[in-house]
């Protein structure tokens, strides 16, 4: 999602509109099948990527094995995004028979010299490991259009803005013409680094010949030599200043003194600043998607939130934007925005906000679960309270039950290479975290068939046949538990939740205290599951299927390792990892080794005893709240490394979660935008 200098080349595409067929157009359509019938349509798609083509083949409508105009959408990402250069009166173009004829053969790499060579080799595995996965969105109002047109140009404005924080603006420009799959991974992972399983450890693997190596926009590189040069900050009398969410820190006056350490002199600058030209002309993109609503008297509150957002961009009054967009809900606008800078993982100190755009659609079935929750949430409140311990005590919370939104675009830190964020809850500081936030469902992501297919095979390959049997892919058991899971950030000792005056991420250490709040959030979430079953509203055999879902959606983030390529802890994995762990250890989860897994042919799997689940999930969440609610960073650590350390009995039962569950591509999402 980047144009030629790291942005994303967004396109708003039109579809063609119906009318009478030209005999050229009927001749094409009529030759079509047979011409356009060389390419299976998986294998199209990842073809596609491999060539930086922004092609997708939606669906084999008709069964006949080929590629229809009707069935080709048009990507926004790299390459030229203008659907009337690949479709025509309703027929293909010379230039998509072209594209198509190229797509047929794969990438010469002969001539190459042999570290080239496996530069190129491993970056095609890279790319092998995400199976291009559409999220497409039609919009039929012309008004809507003018609005999203001015959204996709702060989009691209964002990735700019993610860019210079993750310090890679401008690299691709490195890459040669000819690489179109070095073009392909820089797009696709926001920067020349590896993320896949098999590749992100891997040294060869990098979009750019000479391999750099990761350098943070947010601080000096001067200082970012010393590994522990996060600690070093968090250590100095002026780290609150320094550690902001919203500034980044360089020398005084733009360099480094002569004989002055890398730490000396160091100062804060306000992201408005620091990034000024991208920050303006994002407010100005804003302020004209605001003007697109004038007279609508229904969109007032996005009106709103897109002005405070605008105004945001240009002094950093964040807090006041939040507030704007916390009163817009899904009874008062058709539309879901967030945009600016919120989560922290992305940078290695996990203390800086992520410059990031989400853009959907209110589904109006959230509406449901917030029938169902609002009433009871001062009591869920109640529940984590004595479950957490003194000196917890519940407080009065104000947050919104979950939004379920269908996800239009995702931009800068929002946009995964492999997987999405499923929910989220914002925002993560100032009076409107404290007051609860806004919690969202993503409503419309792995609901296509190819993701459904693709996660039966690997929960069966896991699961024994017992288990598998009550097992059910269907949306609504995600969902359920994202709801449950967003709802639980709100709930407890949260994110300005602090012990002795100091915030989790000077109790626990940014990484330490991020992974903390993702478990305490999804415990709490398996907890309320059940909760739910006893207060009458939901079906106990609902909770059961939804517990069995988190199962595999723990495994599958327990498949992604515990840390990063260069050491950075990844929170939901090492999350998974301990809940999993605990859950292995107290019979919940117990692994038959003599037994065949659900698929007949891999040999040992897991069972879910259903009876055990609810006292081991009490007692974790008993764990991990009260850790959090007295700030014990030593149980925090005893804890972690007890489920997330290599060398132990579950650190093997890991390994072959990981080895079965990557058998198969992770979803990588692309999207398209189209007039109707």
């Amino acid at each position: 999602m980047r144009h030629l200098t790291l942005s994303i080349v967004l396109a708003m595409l039109a579809l063609p509109t119906s009318h009478a067929q030209t005999p050229a157009a009927a001749n094409a359509q009529s030759a079509g099948p047979s011409r356009h019938a060389a390419i299976e349509r998986l294998e199209f798609n990842r073809r596609a990527v491999e060539w930086a083509e922004p092609l997708f083949w939606t669906s084999d409508a008709n069964l006949n094995g080929a590629i229809e105009p009707a069935e080709l959408a048009i990507l926004w990402g790299l390459g030229d995004g203008d659907r009337t250069r690949f479709v025509k009166d309703g027929a293909f173009t010379p230039h998509f028979d072209t594209v198509y004829d190229k797509l047929r053969q794969r990438a010469s790499l002969a001539g190459l010299g042999a570290d080239e060579r496996l530069r190129r080799e491993v970056v095609l595995d890279e790319l092998a490991q995400g199976r291009p996965t559409l999220v497409q969105t039609t919009l039929a109002d012309p008004r809507d259009q003018r609005l999203a047109a001015h959204l996709e140009k702060v989009a691209r404005l964002v990735e700019r803005l993610y860019a210079r924080q993750t310090g890679v603006l401008g690299l691709n420009e490195r890459i040669p013409a000819d690489d179109t799959a070095s073009r392909a991974l820089f797009f696709r992972n926001q920067g020349p680094f590896c993320e896949a399983p098999r590749t992100e450890s891997n040294p060869a693997c990098n979009a750019l010949a000479d391999r750099p190596k990761k350098v943070s926009g947010i601080y000096p590189a001067a200082i970012q030599v010393d590994p522990k040069f996060c600690e070093v900050l968090e250590m100095r009398p002026d780290a609150e200043v320094l550690m902001n969410p919203f500034v980044v820190v360089r020398h005084k006056d733009g360099g480094r003194a002569e004989g002055k350490a890398a730490t000396d002199e160091l100062v804060a600058v306000p992201y408005q600043v620091a990034f000024a030209d991208d920050m303006r002309a994002a407010s100005q993109e804003l302020l004209a998607a605001a003007r697109t609503l004038d007279g609508d008297a229904s969109e007032a509150a996005f009106k709103a939130y897109l002005e405070a957002a605008a105004q945001a961009f240009l002094d950093g009054s964040w807090f006041k934007a939040d507030a704007a967009w916390k009163a817009m809900t899904a009874t008062n606008s058709k539309w879901y925005l967030r945009v600016g800078p919120d989560e922290v993982y992305f940078e290695p100190c996990s203390r800086k906000a992520g410059f990031h755009m989400t853009f959907a659609r209110i589904n109006q079935e959230s509406l449901v679960w917030q029938k169902k929750l609002d009433p009871v949430k001062a009591d869920m409140e109640a529940a984590l309270a004595r479950l957490a311990g003194p000196p917890y005590q519940a407080r009065t919370v104000g947050f919104e039950l979950p939004d379920f939104i269908d996800i239009v675009i995702n931009a800068g830190d929002s946009r995964s290479a492999l997987g999405a964020t499923v929910g989220q809850s914002l925002p993560n500081w100032g009076p409107v975290a404290e007051s609860g936030g806004r919690t969202l469902a993503m409503t419309n992501l792995y609901t296509d068939p190819d993701s459904e297919a693709t996660l039966l095979g690997q929960a069966a390959s896991l699961l024994c046949k017992a288990t598998m049997d009550r097992f059910d892919p269907a949306p609504r058991h995600l969902t359920l538990s994202t709801v449950l899971h967003e709802a639980a950030h709100n709930l407890g000792p949260a994110h300005e939740y602090r012990v002795d005056g100091k915030t989790d991420g000077q109790v626990f250490g940014g990484p330490l205290a991020s992974t903390l709040e993702e478990l305490k959030s999804q415990t709490a979430g398996l907890y309320f599951a059940d909760w739910l079953v006893g207060r009458g509203l939901l079906d106990a055999a609902d909770a059961e299927r939804t517990h069995i879902r988190d199962v595999i959606w723990a495994f599958g983030h327990i498949a992604q390792g515990m840390v990063t390529a260069d050491g950075k802890p990844k929170p939901y994995s090492q999350l998974a990892a301990i809940q999993m762990g605990f859950f292995n250890a107290n019979g919940v989860l117990p692994w038959k080794p003599d037994q065949k897994a659900a698929n007949g042919t891999d040999v040992g799997c897991f069972d879910v005893d259903i009876v055990k689940w609810k006292p081991a999930q009490d007692e974790l969440a008993r764990i991990v709240l009260g850790v959090k609610a007295r700030g014990d960073r030593a149980l925090a650590e005893k804890t972690r490394d007890q489920w997330v350390s290599d060398g132990t009995p579950w650190a093997a039962r890991r390994a072959e979660i990981q080895q079965r569950w990557l058998r198969a591509p992770k979803a990588s999402f692309v999207y398209s935008i189209a007039a109707d």
